[in-house]
């Protein structure tokens, strides 16, 4: 059985930055991308970034580009997101998720974290 706790989640002021973690056990951790997605109140979840099994390729979506780095740690079984210049519009509650392959081209497994809430105050 797959797990993914995420952790680092909280309120912070506009142009802040907070980093999330993701914590896996269960699974070869190491040979998997893993991605992060976030679902703000109301709206569809989405996409935010992902990485690549060795850490060597990301992914972001245009809207945390040059804001936000997504990076992993295999030895901790850990991957991380950065999210500096943060904005009221990056409020909702940030998911980490595993996908079915080392890259992230592929589809996302079924295995996601419970979430951890981000909120930016104006």
């Amino acid at each position: 059985q797959v797990q993914l706790v995420e952790s680092g989640g909280g309120l912070v002021q506009a142009g802040g930055s907070l980093r999330l973690s993701c914590a896996a056990s269960g699974r070869t951790f190491s040979s998997y991308a893993m991605g992060w997605f976030r679902q703000a109140p109301g709206k569809e979840r989405e996409f935010v970034a992902a990485i690549s099994w060795s850490g060597g390729s990301t992914d972001y979506a245009d809207s945390v580009k040059g804001r936000f780095t997504i990076s992993r740690d295999n030895a901790k079984n850990t991957v991380y997101l950065q999210m500096n210049s943060l904005k009221p519009e990056d409020t909702g509650v940030y998911y980490c998720a595993s996908y079915y392959s080392g890259s992230y081209y592929g589809a996302v497994s079924n295995y996601w974290g419970q979430g951890t809430q981000v909120t930016v105050s104006s």
